[in-house]
């Protein structure tokens, strides 16, 4: 059976691309992800990984959106390779069911490996230039007046974390940050 993974990265971000590449192999089923994959723990990659059996063939448009780095690359083709299952990636005509195609999975996951070090260290250097000419000067400080409040309702669980940044209008994240850094000062003060 021919099976495809198709992720995007956002809510918003368009599946289209990939989804001309499931027609061209004419895959039967195809799973959809929404999400980032420097997260490994992806409910629809896990449901298809649990889905495949022997014989069968996954098809990704390319390689980034099955794994970002090589570790997970390689750990995802080694659990297909033990379950018998193929893996072909049109973008890099890669079909691991052959020689060539196992050697060229190992090959490109090292280059985007390499590739996202390279970005990450120029995006280090970049900063640190822009920090020497005073240029940068880091994410914008967050503040919320009524913090207090809203963390005293979930404290008491009136609300979730998720429903507390929906009241304020920022990100879980973001949130996460704020509320660990104001936890911090009120520690600090209650130790003066």
């Amino acid at each position: 059976m021919k099976i495809g993974y198709v992720r995007v990265s956002s809510l918003d971000q368009n599946e289209e691309r990939q989804l001309v590449t499931m027609k061209k192999y004419e895959v039967e089923k195809v799973f959809i992800e929404k999400m980032s994959a420097k997260d490994k723990d992806r409910p629809k990659l896990q449901e298809m990984l649990d889905y495949v059996r022997d014989g069968d063939t996954i098809i990704v448009h390319d390689l980034s959106r099955l794994a970002r780095n090589t570790k997970d690359l390689l750990e995802i083709v080694e659990y297909l390779n033990q379950k018998e299952v193929n893996l072909v990636s049109d973008k890099e005509h890669i079909d691991s069911s052959t020689p060539m195609g196992k050697l060229m999975l190992t090959m490109i996951g090292a280059i985007y490996e390499f590739e996202r070090a390279n970005l990450l260290e120029r995006q280090r250097e970049g900063i640190a230039l822009a920090k020497a000419k005073g240029k940068y000067k880091g994410r914008k400080k967050i503040k919320i007046d009524n913090l207090d409040e809203y963390y005293e309702k979930y404290r008491i669980r009136m609300i979730s974390k998720a429903e507390m940044a929906r009241q304020l209008n920022i990100s879980r994240p973001t949130l996460d940050t704020v509320s660990y850094t104001h936890l911090r000062a009120h520690e600090t003060l209650r130790h003066l």
